[in-house]
């Protein structure tokens, strides 16, 4: 039984004697701290916590270093590890009144008034948590306001892009509904010169069929040829008796007179010209 009570000394003995090294290196880190060599005050803090891990006293001021080297992600790490690991009110209180401070510096609003409602339910009397949790609350319905006008013009800003968007295609099938129109139009007058100049050819065509008709004696197809005298005796093949030798002086005259008649009406009328081609 005394070699169980030794034992239970000596164990002790030991972790009052660890306890009092961590709370020494605790005091040897505010000791760096204050003088602002920040980097000594964590080494030394991270000691104490390597003999303590749940030393809250630790924990809470290695955040608080983490804070004044503006690294506030890992300051409000260790302040939540602060409150997790104390039962004491006041050190949790103070635990959460310091995240809400590394949340407002993080412009992290919604998260510091949480954090400060925290502090409140351990020290509902502490006027400057009290201020900072109004001043948190404010701060975070002016985010959302802003947040709701850039939202605004965001929403804005999409249409008007989607409306310029709509112009640009209609404008482009517009376009293209014109261009098979323009085309109509061009076989349409493509169209209109090739029948004007297919009647053009038509009449021409007629008139050196008329011209070639005349020229074969055919214009005066209705003529009758004179009479032969039974009294005159048969003439031999080829020989032309002098009645059909004025007979043909005749037609000739007529013929010609029909040939000039019909030019002098076609001059008076006026031949169409052939338009040229443009290529």
């Amino acid at each position: 039984m005394r070699r169980g009570l030794l034992l239970l000394l000596i164990l002790s003995v030991s972790i009052l004697h660890a306890q009092s090294k961590a709370t020494n290196l605790v005091v040897e880190g505010n000791e760096r701290h204050q003088e602002a060599t920040y980097e000594q005050a964590e080494a030394a803090y991270r000691k104490s916590l390597s003999i303590r891990d749940n030393y809250a006293t630790a924990q809470h001021n290695l955040g608080n270093t983490h804070y004044r080297s503006k690294d506030y992600e890992q300051a409000n790490q260790r302040f939540f590890q602060t409150q997790k690991n104390s039962t004491d009110k006041g050190e949790r209180h103070a635990a959460f009144h310091n995240m809400g401070n590394g949340y407002m510096q993080q412009k992290a609003y919604e998260k510091a008034v949480e954090a400060y409602k925290n502090a409140l339910r351990n020290n509902p009397a502490d006027e400057e948590t009290r201020y900072n949790y109004a001043l948190a609350k404010e701060l975070l319905e002016k985010q959302k306001q802003q947040q709701e006008q850039q939202d605004n013009q965001d929403q804005q800003q999409d249409q008007q892009q989607d409306q310029q968007q709509d112009n640009q295609d209609n404008d482009q099938e517009g376009d293209q509904k014109e261009k098979p129109s323009d085309q109509g139009e061009d076989g349409e007058k493509d169209k209109k010169d090739g029948d004007d100049k297919g009647d053009q050819d038509q009449k021409e065509g007629d008139d050196k069929k008329d011209n070639k008709d005349k020229k074969d004696g055919k214009d005066n197809k209705d003529q009758k040829p004179p009479k032969k005298n039974p009294n005159e005796p048969q003439k031999r093949p080829g020989q032309i008796s002098p009645e059909q030798i004025k007979s043909l002086l005749e037609a000739m005259n007529q013929q010609e007179k029909n040939v000039q008649d019909k030019v002098n009406a076609q001059k008076a009328k006026g031949v169409p010209i052939k338009k040229k081609k443009d290529w």
